[in-house]
């Protein structure tokens, strides 16, 4: 079972938005066993849309289109399915009574008749109620093809997908079951990664396939299977995931699932009791940021510094000066001796610092752009290690985070 997913919105085209709701309705499609043949995003323009659901049609079972549902003259998708399915609009009392409700409990200004027109929908189609907004789903069927109209508003979106869209497919198609699990590797690169499975990989069974997904130096190790017994995928996707574990038991850092390294970090951290700090200088709070993006980390993050200025590394991080004199503000000993600071200013168990160039010229050091030295602190001792992580400024602070994760994980994993 195939679908494609069709975006509308100029917008989206002139790289005002980014479109996240094709990945979303791609990840609940596929939960359900559906597989996504395409994605397109178009414009609000109305030959546009006519080809594209065209093109759609002659691909895939299941059309889902987001955008365009609109009151304003720019919002044409409605229209526009209307011509193509040579159907025309017709009011519907439920939405208008909604839309009415919306307006008197949530909205200031009076509701006007352009508001009102929110509630004509096409007279084939079955109308998906909007809890969130104005404008509702439609869902028309044409020779046992679905076509589902979503607004493009993300939260509005979801809830139509996930309370309409997704049980009334499950109603109507049988849906084949597709499994993945996601290996997080650090530490080696994709080509050396896939010589070391090159013969593995072979032997895999049809239904199971690998793909590898590199990003600024991780890899992740995506196994999806697929097909209709249930029992028999999840009793060989186990043995397969434990047979690849063989191969990369030395750069192996745990199952991704959806979970990025620091969320596997933090777990790590709770399990054990352990807590975390801080102390960032060409990272500029990334690491921060990227910890305290997920609920629940103030069990195990105590706090950073963004030491980014040299006086800033001397005034509060304590560093002597004449240490910073004779090694550089980009060193091991310096990052060491962040690293060392923030475990005695956050009194924790762990600390990570980052002290190096992202470039693109050279800062307080004249270390080359893309040096980065990343130190932890232990309960035990602190170590550091040097990296060249090229051009490119924010893919330097970009990767010298994730490396920041990944020493820490590998130090957690030790014990």
């Amino acid at each position: 079972m195939l679908a494609e997913i069709i975006t509308i919105g100029d917008e989206i085209l002139i790289g005002q938005i980014i479109d996240t709701n094709s990945a979303y309705i791609s990840k609940e499609l596929n939960k359900i066993g559906v597989s996504v043949y395409q994605i397109t995003s178009i414009q609000d323009e109305r030959g546009h849309i006519l080809k594209a659901i065209k093109e759609a049609e002659e691909n895939a079972d299941i059309i889902i289109l987001s955008g365009g549902l609109g009151p304003t003259k720019d919002d044409i998708t409605k229209h526009t399915l209307a011509e193509y399915f040579n159907d025309h609009l017709i009011q519907n009392d439920d939405v208008l009574k909604h839309v009415e409700e919306l307006f008197a409990k949530y909205i200031s200004t009076p509701i006007s008749d352009l508001n009102r027109k929110q509630a004509l929908v096409l007279s084939k189609a079955k109308v998906l109620h909007n809890n969130f907004g104005t404008a509702p789903g439609m869902w028309i069927e044409k020779e046992n093809k679905v076509f589902i109209s979503l607004p493009g508003v993300p939260y509005e979106m979801k809830a139509l997908l996930t309370n309409e869209v997704i049980p009334k497919l499950q109603d109507k198609f049988h849906f084949p079951f597709i499994l993945h699990s996601t290996v997080l590797t650090y530490g080696l690169g994709e080509s050396a990664i896939a010589e070391r499975l090159d013969t593995w990989e072979d032997e895999l069974p049809d239904f199971i396939k690998l793909a590898y997904l590199p990003n600024l130096g991780r890899v992740r190790l995506r196994l999806s299977a697929k097909g209709y017994n249930r029992e028999e995928i999840e009793i060989e996707m186990d043995s397969q995931v434990k047979s690849l574990l063989t191969y990369i038991e030395d750069i192996f850092v745990g199952f991704e699932e959806d979970e990025s390294i620091e969320v596997i970090v933090g777990k790590n951290l709770k399990k054990k009791g352990k807590t975390v700090s801080v102390a960032e200088s060409c990272t500029g709070g990334k690491i921060a940021e990227r910890i305290t993006s997920h609920s629940g980390s103030s069990k195990f993050f105590m706090g950073s510094i963004v030491s980014y200025a040299t006086n800033s590394k001397e005034n509060i991080l304590q560093i002597p000066k004449e240490i910073i004199l004779k090694h550089s503000v980009v060193s091991s000993q310096v990052a060491e001796m962040m690293a060392v600071s923030a475990v005695r200013l956050f009194k924790t168990d762990y600390a990570i610092a980052t002290t190096g160039n992202a470039g693109p010229t050279k800062g307080d050091s004249q270390a080359e752009v893309g040096t980065v030295f990343i130190a932890i602190a232990t309960p035990h001792s602190v170590y550091s290690q040097e990296f060249s992580f090229g051009t490119g400024r924010i893919r330097v602070i970009n990767k010298a985070t994730n490396k920041a994760f990944e020493m820490l994980l590998k130090e957690l994993l030790k014990n």
